[in-house]
């Protein structure tokens, strides 16, 4: 995913000239491409990510469409006062970008780890999600996000990810994209990551007659549309890299509350197990309960 975006990124950056990228001290081997092709738009602000972010929302107060990066919880934790107070309170177009959402590099250890991301990045008003399910959602999501600026966090998966849609769906907050049709009753419900093991639940006996959609864009203002797909379907089951509370499963049974639909939702996300133990990120969605 992270090389679907750069390529996305650069081709973007050459029809939008305020594209700006700002990066803490990480992404060698990735964004070399877009360095290279746009010099003056580019800056390593060294390890200070609460530096990062500020300097990004200036750049952003001044015209830019500014897009920060760097791994896991580093661009959105550490620097979460300045996201808050600098760029989601004054609805300025600044990306952040976070590679390697979930367990992703789950055998660099608990620092790494990103699974109480969702939960903070949703509360704050304005802030736009964006977690693409495949490559494919990711060139769908970059469109929408330089076509709406605003503030967003954009959560990807490592690499080497498989691609599920032929090409970029369209794709607006809080729309279900359907990846694969079941019986049109009961439906597994991804964001992010999740996609892969949604279709990986698909294949077994249990779940083979539901369907498996995926939401990349979701957000705090996003709840209210949720009537119409909530009404549809008799269960959702819920899948996401994420711990339970705060996660995108909790999100959708408080806009099924406020709704008052008589949809089942179940919610599968991470148990804290994995807060903590170090391992590859296939071993540690096993532990955390959400591989098939």
């Amino acid at each position: 995913m992270r090389n679907a975006f750069i390529r996305e990124l650069v081709a973007l950056a050459r029809q939008r000239p305020e594209i700006f990228l700002i990066v803490g001290d990480l992404g060698y081997s990735v964004v070399e491409p877009f360095a290279d092709e746009f010099p003056d738009r580019f800056i390593n602000a060294g390890i200070a990510e609460q530096n990062m972010t500020g300097l990004a929302a200036g750049m952003a107060s001044e015209g830019y469409h500014v897009f920060t990066y760097s791994i896991a919880n580093f661009p959105t934790f550490r620097c979460a006062e300045q996201i808050r107070n600098d760029v989601a309170y004054h609805n300025l177009p600044v990306t952040v970008v976070s590679v390697g959402g979930g367990l992703a590099y789950g055998a660099l250890g608990y620092s790494h780890h990103a699974v109480q991301d969702y939960a903070l990045m949703r509360t704050l008003p304005n802030m736009l999600i964006a977690a693409p399910g495949d490559p494919m959602e990711v060139k769908a999501c970059m469109r929408y996000l330089v076509e709406n600026p605003g503030p967003s966090y954009l959560r990807l998966a490592k690499a080497g990810e498989p691609c599920f849609h032929e090409a970029p769906p369209e794709v607006a907050p809080g729309r279900w994209l359907k990846v694969r049709q079941g019986d049109g009753t009961h439906a597994l419900l991804s964001t992010g990551a999740g996609l892969q093991i949604a279709m990986q639940w698909a294949e077994r006996h249990d779940h083979a007659s539901y369907d498996v959609c995926t939401m990349p864009l979701w957000s705090m203002e996003s709840k209210h549309l949720q009537i119409t797909p909530l009404s549809t379907y008799q269960e959702i089951v819920t899948l996401e890299d994420h711990l339970l509370d705060g996660g995108f499963g909790s999100w959708l049974m408080e806009a099924r509350s406020l709704l008052n639909t008589g949809s089942a939702v179940r919610a599968v996300a991470l148990n804290s197990n994995v807060c903590g133990t170090v391992g590859s990120q296939a071993t540690l969605n096993k532990l955390g309960g959400i591989t098939p």
